[in-house]
Protein backbone atom coordinates (compact mmCIF):
# COMPACT_ATOMS: atom_id res chain seq x y z
CA UNK A 1 0.00 0.00 0.00
CA UNK A 2 1.72 3.37 -1.02
CA UNK A 3 0.43 5.87 1.88
CA UNK A 4 -0.01 9.59 -0.12
CA UNK A 5 -0.51 12.79 0.86
CA UNK A 6 -2.43 15.34 -1.23
CA UNK A 7 -1.65 19.24 -1.18
CA UNK A 8 -3.54 21.49 -2.85
CA UNK A 9 -5.82 25.04 -2.22
CA UNK A 10 -8.84 23.90 -3.61
CA UNK A 11 -11.32 21.67 -1.28
CA UNK A 12 -12.88 19.94 -4.31
CA UNK A 13 -9.37 19.27 -6.45
CA UNK A 14 -8.33 17.68 -2.91
CA UNK A 15 -11.43 15.15 -2.67
CA UNK A 16 -11.25 14.12 -6.71
CA UNK A 17 -7.43 13.51 -5.78
CA UNK A 18 -8.38 11.20 -2.92
CA UNK A 19 -11.17 9.38 -4.79
CA UNK A 20 -9.46 9.46 -8.12
CA UNK A 21 -5.85 7.69 -6.38
CA UNK A 22 -7.82 5.13 -4.30
CA UNK A 23 -9.91 3.58 -6.90
CA UNK A 24 -7.86 0.79 -7.52
CA UNK A 25 -7.07 -0.46 -4.06
CA UNK A 26 -2.85 -0.38 -3.83
CA UNK A 27 -2.86 3.39 -2.60
CA UNK A 28 -4.27 5.27 0.04
CA UNK A 29 -4.65 8.66 0.73
CA UNK A 30 -3.83 9.32 4.42
CA UNK A 31 -3.73 12.87 4.64
CA UNK A 32 -4.62 16.22 2.59
CA UNK A 33 -3.28 19.94 2.92
CA UNK A 34 -4.53 23.13 1.65
CA UNK A 35 -1.06 24.40 1.31
CA UNK A 36 2.34 24.31 1.72
CA UNK A 37 3.13 25.03 5.56
CA UNK A 38 0.15 23.24 6.30
CA UNK A 39 1.77 19.96 4.75
CA UNK A 40 5.13 20.20 6.38
CA UNK A 41 3.13 20.32 9.83
CA UNK A 42 1.31 17.04 8.40
CA UNK A 43 3.99 14.80 7.13
CA UNK A 44 6.11 13.83 10.28
CA UNK A 45 2.42 12.91 11.95
CA UNK A 46 1.03 10.96 8.72
CA UNK A 47 4.92 9.73 7.34
CA UNK A 48 3.33 9.62 3.77
CA UNK A 49 5.28 7.56 0.97
CA UNK A 50 4.67 10.12 -1.65
CA UNK A 51 3.58 13.79 -1.35
CA UNK A 52 1.32 14.98 -4.32
CA UNK A 53 2.22 18.56 -4.64
CA UNK A 54 0.36 21.16 -6.29
CA UNK A 55 2.73 24.53 -6.89
CA UNK A 56 0.55 27.47 -6.98
CA UNK A 57 -0.93 27.91 -3.19
CA UNK A 58 -1.08 30.49 -0.83
CA UNK A 59 0.88 30.92 2.78
CA UNK A 60 3.41 28.63 1.15
CA UNK A 61 3.73 27.62 -2.43
CA UNK A 62 4.78 24.25 -4.06
CA UNK A 63 8.58 24.32 -4.63
CA UNK A 64 9.39 26.02 -0.84
CA UNK A 65 7.22 23.43 0.45
CA UNK A 66 8.75 20.36 -1.25
CA UNK A 67 12.02 21.28 -0.11
CA UNK A 68 11.16 21.74 3.32
CA UNK A 69 8.97 18.18 2.96
CA UNK A 70 12.60 16.96 1.68
CA UNK A 71 14.79 18.38 4.16
CA UNK A 72 12.20 17.17 6.93
CA UNK A 73 11.85 13.68 6.06
CA UNK A 74 14.36 12.37 3.21
CA UNK A 75 12.44 9.26 2.17
CA UNK A 76 9.53 10.88 1.10
CA UNK A 77 9.08 11.61 -2.35
CA UNK A 78 6.77 14.77 -4.15
CA UNK A 79 5.13 14.58 -7.32
CA UNK A 80 4.37 17.91 -8.61
CA UNK A 81 0.80 17.98 -9.50
CA UNK A 82 -0.16 21.72 -11.72
CA UNK A 83 -1.08 23.02 -14.81
CA UNK A 84 2.12 24.83 -15.32
CA UNK A 85 4.87 23.79 -17.79
CA UNK A 86 7.38 26.88 -18.12
CA UNK A 87 10.87 26.41 -17.65
CA UNK A 88 11.49 28.30 -14.72
CA UNK A 89 8.57 26.20 -12.57
CA UNK A 90 9.81 23.15 -13.62
CA UNK A 91 13.38 23.75 -13.01
CA UNK A 92 12.92 25.21 -9.45
CA UNK A 93 10.45 22.54 -8.62
CA UNK A 94 12.76 19.44 -9.43
CA UNK A 95 15.94 21.44 -8.00
CA UNK A 96 14.13 21.66 -4.83
CA UNK A 97 13.25 17.82 -5.05
CA UNK A 98 11.04 17.25 -6.62
CA UNK A 99 10.99 13.51 -8.12
CA UNK A 100 8.28 13.45 -10.51
CA UNK A 101 6.36 16.36 -12.36
CA UNK A 102 2.96 15.76 -13.88
CA UNK A 103 0.08 17.93 -15.16
CA UNK A 104 -3.26 18.53 -13.51
CA UNK A 105 -5.57 17.72 -16.78
CA UNK A 106 -3.74 13.94 -16.89
CA UNK A 107 -5.81 10.52 -17.55
CA UNK A 108 -6.63 9.63 -13.78
CA UNK A 109 -5.03 6.42 -14.57
CA UNK A 110 -1.38 8.42 -15.70
CA UNK A 111 -2.08 9.80 -12.72
CA UNK A 112 -2.08 6.38 -10.59
CA UNK A 113 1.08 5.25 -12.67
CA UNK A 114 3.03 8.41 -12.03
CA UNK A 115 2.47 8.17 -8.03
CA UNK A 116 3.57 4.21 -8.60
CA UNK A 117 6.74 4.99 -9.91
CA UNK A 118 7.80 8.43 -7.85
CA UNK A 119 6.58 5.35 -4.82
CA UNK A 120 9.43 3.12 -6.78
CA UNK A 121 12.37 5.56 -7.05
CA UNK A 122 11.57 6.52 -10.57
CA UNK A 123 11.11 10.19 -12.11
CA UNK A 124 7.83 10.35 -14.63
CA UNK A 125 7.91 13.05 -16.25
CA UNK A 126 4.68 14.51 -18.33
CA UNK A 127 5.88 14.60 -21.98
CA UNK A 128 5.09 18.18 -21.91
CA UNK A 129 7.57 19.05 -19.71
CA UNK A 130 10.25 17.41 -21.26
CA UNK A 131 10.58 20.49 -23.88
CA UNK A 132 10.89 23.40 -20.60
CA UNK A 133 13.75 21.11 -19.82
CA UNK A 134 15.61 21.98 -23.14
CA UNK A 135 18.30 24.70 -23.24
CA UNK A 136 16.29 28.13 -23.54
CA UNK A 137 18.77 28.40 -26.70
CA UNK A 138 18.13 25.41 -27.90
CA UNK A 139 14.15 26.01 -27.75
CA UNK A 140 14.25 29.38 -29.47
CA UNK A 141 16.97 28.58 -33.02
CA UNK A 142 13.38 26.02 -32.88
CA UNK A 143 11.28 28.84 -33.80
CA UNK A 144 10.39 30.25 -36.76
CA UNK A 145 11.15 33.71 -37.96
CA UNK A 146 7.38 34.28 -38.19
CA UNK A 147 6.99 32.61 -34.80
CA UNK A 148 9.64 35.14 -33.22
CA UNK A 149 7.95 37.92 -34.43
CA UNK A 150 4.54 36.87 -33.19
CA UNK A 151 5.95 36.01 -30.16
CA UNK A 152 8.01 39.48 -29.54
CA UNK A 153 4.45 41.30 -29.98
CA UNK A 154 2.43 39.18 -27.34
CA UNK A 155 5.70 39.97 -25.10
CA UNK A 156 4.85 43.57 -25.70
CA UNK A 157 1.01 42.95 -24.98
CA UNK A 158 -0.73 43.08 -28.23
CA UNK A 159 -3.69 40.88 -28.90
CA UNK A 160 -4.22 38.60 -32.13
CA UNK A 161 -6.11 40.95 -33.91
CA UNK A 162 -3.35 43.56 -32.79
CA UNK A 163 -0.57 41.17 -34.49
CA UNK A 164 -2.43 40.39 -37.77
CA UNK A 165 -2.63 44.18 -38.35
CA UNK A 166 0.84 44.63 -37.29
CA UNK A 167 2.33 41.36 -39.09
CA UNK A 168 -0.34 41.97 -42.31
CA UNK A 169 -1.54 38.22 -41.85
CA UNK A 170 -5.03 36.89 -40.44
CA UNK A 171 -5.76 36.67 -37.26
CA UNK A 172 -6.40 32.85 -37.88
CA UNK A 173 -2.86 32.44 -38.45
CA UNK A 174 -1.41 34.34 -35.53
CA UNK A 175 -3.64 31.75 -33.61
CA UNK A 176 -1.87 29.21 -35.52
CA UNK A 177 1.44 30.19 -34.49
CA UNK A 178 0.79 30.73 -31.19
CA UNK A 179 -0.81 26.92 -30.56
CA UNK A 180 3.02 25.65 -32.34
CA UNK A 181 4.68 28.26 -30.18
CA UNK A 182 2.99 27.19 -27.05
CA UNK A 183 4.09 23.48 -27.69
CA UNK A 184 7.97 24.90 -28.88
CA UNK A 185 8.71 26.32 -25.49
CA UNK A 186 6.48 24.15 -22.88
CA UNK A 187 3.84 26.86 -21.67
CA UNK A 188 0.09 27.26 -21.94
CA UNK A 189 -0.64 30.71 -22.01
CA UNK A 190 0.08 33.78 -22.98
CA UNK A 191 1.24 35.29 -19.72
CA UNK A 192 3.56 32.27 -19.67
CA UNK A 193 4.35 32.58 -22.95
CA UNK A 194 5.37 36.83 -22.68
CA UNK A 195 7.48 35.85 -19.68
CA UNK A 196 9.37 33.14 -21.63
CA UNK A 197 9.84 35.81 -24.18
CA UNK A 198 11.18 38.70 -21.95
CA UNK A 199 13.54 35.97 -20.59
CA UNK A 200 14.82 34.36 -23.88
CA UNK A 201 14.10 36.54 -26.64
CA UNK A 202 15.81 39.63 -25.23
Amino acid sequence: MIRVMVVDDHAMVREGLASVLAAEGDIDVVADAANGAEAVGLVAEHRPDVVVMDLSMPVMDGVAATRAVREAIPTIRVLVLTSFTDRDRVRRALEAGATGYQLKDAEPADLRAAVRAVAAGHAPLDPRVATALLPAASVSRQLSDREREVLALVAEGLANKQIATRLGIAERTVKAHLGSIFREIGVADRTSAALWAREHLG
